[in-house]
């Protein structure tokens, strides 16, 4: 009952603080302004009994909306052949039973008000639902305020999947209209979710044993939801209206997932969570997809560890504003992806600790600190008009942040941290292990970058067979006037029998983006921060002083 306390309290300060698919039948967006115009079922949640188009809940569980007390939940007091849970994951069953949960089992609009103070929204159109494009359930959140200390708050189990887990044909373009579970966060409400998760539970009859019979050597899932609201098929969350409406999610694992494909077309969506603020997890093929709206997510880092975003495929920017700051003490990313993070517009701002480079599109810049900077205070990139181009204060430390939006144009840039100008090492550097960057230098295959006058790129060097990076990346670097270079240790290389090191994504910091440059820690320091179409890095940022 103790994380239950400490998560009431985070939700009551956060809602005091916070006020390949074809068309889809249910709308994703509308232009109407009034909620009290949608067209559907309206659900009034009340712990004192909730209404259905104004009557009594039904108890029939062939009833297209009906009340049971039957959460899903994992159970305390159970072997190691029950699941993958420790004791912190377990609840008793008295807690569990106190949980209300509102079945939806029908397709259709459903339009959602009230507050459950231990319950849940569940929606089950049956088995057969992923392959019937008719199985489409929209949930229309109209002021709801949902608390669960057990499992999800919200979560679709059984709707049409629209998209395809095929690793051969998935790419980072994907159509999800035709999605079977959609949420609209209609115009001028706040829309209040707490929800827990539900750790690996096996299929009883599926759990083999090692020779000893002292551990699970194979098992399927029966159930595993990690987020507060969650979607086991492809979700959409969007307005109805002019985009006016708030959904704010506090989760005490993962903010809101889904195990195939997630879009977002709008609203204003605040999530506040102890691990991913958002995931999606099908391994090479999910897309986050976010069109439009504004999302502001704090990696709490109760669990560990936590990105802002973190997609097991790709992550694509197309619109709106994404402000996420990871979790402060691991390293994590505030954008994160395995197959690929496309920035195509909109304006974004991600800390963390580790960074996930971003393929081309948008401009953008990622700034590496000397040190680890503390949440709480305001970073401001101005161009040379000494206007202010983006703005962010992260919520929590971290040591790097990436900056991109449409008015980050080719040319000269100053960055504070308040009114204290920050400045930037240019020069040899680190050569790319943690906290580093490699030096001013073509991709394979490339023609140097242009750039401004009194800069020069450097050749590739090659690291000689048998050397190994140096720990920390950003030590003394020291260039010598033969050519040389005097590495922290003391080691003197000649760059041009140095090997261009490999990656960039997972292993450090290093790698420079296609049509962008570094600026790195060892050389001469400087207050202006040049910017050129594409990718921008620049480390060993510090107080200018």
């Amino acid at each position: 009952m103790k994380k239950f306390v400490t998560f009431l309290l985070a939700y009551s300060m956060l809602a005091m603080s916070l006020a390949g698919c074809g068309a889809a039948e249910q709308p994703i967006s509308q232009s109407s302004a009034n909620a009290a115009e949608i067209e559907g079922t309206a659900i009034v949640l009340s712990d004192e009994g909730t209404t259905v188009d104004g009557e009594a809940i039904s108890s029939d569980t062939s009833a297209a909306v009906y009340a049971a007390n039957d959460i899903v939940y994992y159970e305390e007091g159970k072997d190691f052949t029950y699941g993958e849970g420790t004791e912190e994951d377990a609840h008793s069953a008295e807690e569990a039973a106190a949980h209300t949960v509102v079945h939806i089992t029908e397709p259709g609009t459903y339009i959602l008000s009230g507050s459950l103070s231990a319950g849940q929204v569940a929606v089950d159109l049956g088995e057969d639902a992923e392959e019937d494009p008719s199985a489409v359930v929209t949930l229309v959140l109209n002021g709801v305020d949902i608390f669960c200390s057990v499992a999800p708050a919200v979560i679709f189990y059984n709707v049409y999947e629209c998209g395809s887990t095929d690793t051969e044909t998935a790419t980072e373009t994907v159509d999800t209209s035709a999605a079977g579970a959609n949420v609209l966060i209609a115009d001028g409400t706040a829309n209040n979710i707490y929800g827990s998760y539900v750790a690996r539970i096996y299929k009883p009859d599926s759990v083999e044993l090692n020779e000893d019979g002292t551990e699970v050597a194979d098992a399927k899932k029966l159930h595993k939801y990690d987020a507060a609201f969650y979607s086991k098929k492809t979700m959409n969350v969007g307005a109805w209206g002019e985009g006016t409406g708030v959904l704010n999610i506090n989760a005490e694992n993962e903010g809101l997932d889904a195990e195939l494909h997630l879009t977002i077309n709008g609203g204003t969506i605040n999530i506040t969570s102890g691990n991913d603020g958002i995931n999606t997890n099908e391994d090479g093929v999910s897309v986050t997809t976010i069109n439009g709206g504004s999302l502001n997510i704090v990696v709490t880092g109760t669990t560990g560890e936590g990105d802002g975003i973190d997609s097991n495929g790709w992550l694509v920017i197309n619109g709106g504003t994404v402000v996420a700051s990871a979790c402060g003490f691991s390293g994590d990313s505030g954008i994160d992806s395995d197959m690929g993070i496309h920035v195509n517009g909109g304006t974004v701002m991600a800390s963390g600790n580790m960074l996930d480079r971003l393929e081309d599109g948008q401009n953008h810049a990622v700034f590496t600190f000397a040190e680890s900077q503390a949440g709480g205070s305001t970073y401001t990139l101005k161009d040379a008009a000494g206007e202010t181009v983006a703005e962010v204060t992260p919520a929590n430390d971290f040591s790097i942040l990436v900056v991109s939006a449409p008015e980050l144009t080719a040319g000269e840039y100053t960055f504070w941290q308040g009114e204290t100008k920050l400045a930037a090492s240019s020069g040899m550097g680190g050569m790319g292990g943690f906290g580093g960057q490699r030096p001013m230098m073509p991709a394979d295959g490339e023609e140097p970058t242009e750039l401004p006058e009194g800069m020069e790129n450097t050749e590739r060097p090659e690291m000689p067979e048998g050397m190994e990076r140096p720990e920390g990346g950003r030590g003394e670097w020291t260039k010598n006037e033969d050519g040389t270079v005097t590495l922290p240790d003391g080691t003197t290389v000649d760059p041009s029998q140095m090997e261009r090191p490999e990656g960039g994504k997972g292993g450090g910091f290093g790698g420079r983006g296609s049509g962008g440059q570094d600026q790195q820690g060892g050389g001469e320091r400087s207050t202006t921060f040049i910017i050129v179409d594409g990718a921008n890095y620049f480390s060993g940022v510090t107080a200018a002083a």
